[in-house]
């Protein structure tokens, strides 16, 4: 089974850590550290709750396609948690990172779409919108170039170009295959941090090198406040090996349109092992993509801890039996008590239930149902289809007429 929550102050399971004298900002801090696998650090984030309570955080995501399970249900759940301690979420809507990093083709217009469709996701997953803002890295670089690129050039500047490489694992690239544009990324992308003002960086464990380069760089320019990172886990893919979610294969992951029968199909049939498995195991090289200690890496097991366990006074039905915790619906599987067909069945009802109310958005919703069906067709385009258009600079607008002179280049010796 998983270890508890690690921090970087060395307290396995802090989240009771705050100081006993002020419940409230025990509550807040606990509420908070539920959120990651991991806090750099719990001593920083426990000063920023006291010292301010409006504290900001912040998550980027491209628009890159349908959203699977881990990004709707679970970010919602983790979103909540976090504006319910005082926090306001700022949510990178990076569409210029989705362009660098090819996705949709490199078409700006289609990944804006896919923007669009994101939020409408979270709207209807529960998502508590009344402290959540939406920014949009085209539209706000756009509109602050100079703040923008003076610090993505100070960043730059800082690292050399081995340091900026190792980072490039936040895209899902490897050394050796990035072009020049995707070299940009994680230097944008700890640029985005300061930009954005953000106190805590509330993404992935699989964004950490990136992270952590952002302070780095405090180190650097003796910036004194480091950003805190809040690292959540990283669900594992449904299929034996992976260790995240995959979105070109279509069992790897639930997506939050799926009909209740696909998603009791893509579990019935997910890997759910007892016992630790050798051919598994050697596959999980990836250190950097979970930081406590899983033998067993059971996908269902991760859903129900981490999909179905998350909110708080939640319960598990399977079997004929009511759990009130993932400690003992574990211990029910790994005894034998509760079988694993009746695990799987228990995991699609709560699933289901969780994404009812945005079956029930996009079925209602014309907006939204009209984007999902133009991505659903995209994504069924052969990946040699998807041509970006070809785009150019419209430097004069409304019919002005423009003269072009073609003269020969400048000579040293002119006649």
């Amino acid at each position: 089974a998983a270890a508890p929550n690690a921090t970087a102050d060395g307290a396995a399971g802090a989240p009771g850590a705050a100081p006993a004298d002020d419940p409230a900002l025990a509550a807040r801090l606990s509420l908070v550290l539920s959120v990651g696998e991991e806090c750099v650090s719990e001593s920083e984030l426990r000063s920023l709750l006291q010292k301010k309570p409006g504290f900001v955080l912040y998550d980027g995501f491209e628009p890159s396609g349908r959203m699977h399970i881990a990004q709707g249900v679970f970010k919602a759940m983790n979103v909540n948690k976090c504006t319910a301690a005082g926090g306001t979420f700022i949510f990178w809507v990076a569409d210029w990172f989705a362009l660098m990093n090819d996705k949709m083709g490199g078409d700006l217009e289609r990944i804006k779409m896919v923007g669009e469709y994101l939020i409408e996701v979270w709207t209807a997953a529960g998502m508590d919108m009344s402290r959540v803002q939406f920014k949009w890295a085209a539209e706000e670089i756009t509109k602050h170039a100079e703040k923008y690129w003076t610090q993505a050039l100070d960043v730059s500047r800082r690292f050399s170009v081995a340091r900026i490489s190792k980072c490039c694992q936040i895209m899902g690239r490897k050394e050796g295959t990035l072009t020049a544009a995707q070299m940009l990324y994680p230097i944008m992308q700890c640029t985005d941090i300061f930009f954005l003002g953000a106190d805590v960086c509330q993404l992935g464990v699989d964004q950490r090198k990136v992270n952590m380069l952002a302070r780095e760089y405090c180190e650097a320019t003796k910036i004194k406040f480091k950003p805190i990172i809040l690292s959540h886990h990283m669900l594992y893919g449904l299929v034996a090996g992976q260790l995240k979610m995959s979105k070109s294969d279509k069992d790897s992951a639930i997506f939050m349109e799926d009909p209740a029968s696909e998603v009791e199909r893509k579990l019935m049939s997910a890997y759910c092992p007892k016992a630790e498995e050798a051919s598994v195991a050697a596959v999980a090289a990836e250190e950097s993509m979970h930081l406590v200690e899983d033998n067993l890496k059971n996908p269902c097991l991760d859903y129900l801890r981490h999909i179905v366990f998350a909110p708080p006074g939640a319960t598990f039905t399977a079997g004929g039996h009511t759990f009130t915790d993932f400690a003992s619906a574990s211990a029910a599987f790994l005894g034998g008590t509760l079988s694993e067909e009746d695990l799987k069945r228990g995991l699609a009802a709560a699933v289901n239930a969780l994404l009812q109310p945005v079956r029930d958005h996009f079925d209602r919703d014309n907006r939204a149902r009209e984007l999902l069906s133009t991505i659903k067709g995209w994504m069924a385009e052969p990946k040699e289809a998807r041509v970006a258009p070809l785009r150019r600079l419209e430097a004069l607008r409304g019919g002005v007429e423009a003269w072009i002179v073609f003269a020969p280049p400048p000579s040293a010796a002119p006649t």
